[in-house]
């Protein structure tokens, strides 16, 4: 990480369900990935570019960059300054759960738009992080709550259903299900798409349609979700490489850098602090 740059990535004991991170980024270029959770991020300095919805968005100081889970997006400065942000990362049934009681949304809840100009939003959020940082247990939960109960009501609404109707849609989701198995050992695309009866290309075309990314793409992104769990129960970060298919630790620490934010090292330290306290 370059020495102007800065990143903690942890969690909160007493906030179980939530991901938060704070970070100053100038040169760093997240690659297409995905969420299992949502991204609620709130802009303090600079514009940060994502790359969601087929388009690049654009967030400045006072706006929030918006997620939803497995929503492929990436991550850049919009200028040569960089940018600095808070995140929280809530999990979809923390969602689903606060959207039931505070809001009107019927199905699953999600956010609608990717940017969000709400400066009192994007202070809620800091203020979440700076609670979690003082061990202030009452307020960070609070004001998640307060916080996300206010963005579903301005900018928030029922996930539409994704429907595999098609045959190649088909195809895509059987092609997930093999990576996914064999991620230590994949087959290659023209092996793969012989293997479901059908072209490499049209098996890429498939692919992308449905999850967003090629399939090498989902499956480095896959990598580092399971690398994540690993570390989280307190694999090493050289045995979770070989575990989830990398050839080596510098492999790992390449790829979860350009998804997580963090070294895996630093990711793992931060956990094993929470589990200490």
């Amino acid at each position: 990480m370059a020495r102007s740059e800065r990143a903690r990535h942890w969690r909160y004991g007493e906030l179980p369900d939530v991901d938060l991170l704070r970070a100053r980024y100038v040169e760093k270029r997240f690659v297409r990935h995905t969420h299992e959770h949502f991204v609620i991020a709130a802009i303090a300095d600079g514009v940060e570019v994502f790359h969601h919805g087929g388009a690049d968005q654009y967030a400045g100081p006072g706006a929030l960059a918006l997620v939803n889970p497995d929503t492929p997006h990436t991550g850049r400065a919009g200028g040569p300054e960089g940018w600095r942000y808070g995140a929280v990362y809530p999990s979809p049934d923390l969602v689903a759960e606060i959207a039931a009681e505070t809001t009107a949304i019927r199905g699953t809840p999600g956010f609608s738009s990717p940017v969000l100009d709400d400066p009192y939003a994007a202070g809620l959020v800091h203020e979440v992080l700076r609670a979690a940082d003082e061990g202030n247990a009452l307020a960070a939960d609070t004001l998640l709550r307060v916080v996300v109960t206010r963005l579903l009501r301005l900018n928030g609404g029922p996930l539409p259903q994704r429907a595999v109707r098609t045959a190649g849609a088909r195809v895509a989701v059987r092609a997930r299900a093999v990576l996914e198995e064999r991620m230590v050992d994949p087959p290659t695309l023209e092996r793969l798409a012989g293997d479901l009866g059908t072209s490499p290309f049209a098996l890429l075309r498939a692919f992308r349609e449905v999850y967003g990314m090629p399939p090498h793409t989902w499956l480095t992104d896959s990598r580092v979700r399971r690398a994540r769990t690993l570390l989280d129960a307190g694999v090493s970060p050289a045995e979770a490489a070989v575990a989830v298919g990398f050839t080596d630790q510098p492999h790992l620490n390449r790829h979860f850098s350009r998804i997580v934010g963090v070294p895996p090292g630093a990711y793992q330290r931060e956990r094993k602090n929470v589990q200490d306290l």
